[in-house]
């Protein structure tokens, strides 16, 4: 049997390939599972027709991807979606520029201690 590459190139791919190929991504993680289109269906809450179209290649929202993605315990691929912001070097040097360097002389009387006596 043939081994896929798990890494394609998404940008040489149109937008409606992208879609076709994750439908049939879901579709692969539903069958591994062995787990029937009702099954998925009564998991996820979304209608069995629904998930018969995507399966088919028909876009989806994104609520709708999640919901599958949860019934299939396979949320961890939205890791890949969740970037953090990136700080620029020139943003850590403006930042620690703004760090206090000394503590403030305070404005108590030098003669009496914290209780005032």
């Amino acid at each position: 049997m043939e081994q896929k590459s798990y890494y394609k190139n998404w940008y040489a791919l149109t937008d409606n390939a992208i879609v076709e190929t994750l439908c049939k991504s879901i579709k692969q993680m539903r069958l591994n599972r062995n787990i029937s289109q009702e099954e998925l269906s009564e998991r996820s809450g979304v209608n069995r027709i629904t998930i018969s179209r995507m399966e088919t290649g028909k876009a989806i929202n994104l609520m709708t991807l999640i919901q599958l993605l949860r019934a299939l315990e396979k949320l961890e691929l939205l890791n890949y979606l969740n970037e953090e912001p990136e700080i620029s070097p020139m943003m850590v040097m403006e930042a620690q520029k703004k760090l206090r360097k000394k503590a403030s002389p305070t404005s108590r009387n030098s003669n009496s201690n914290e209780y005032g006596l």
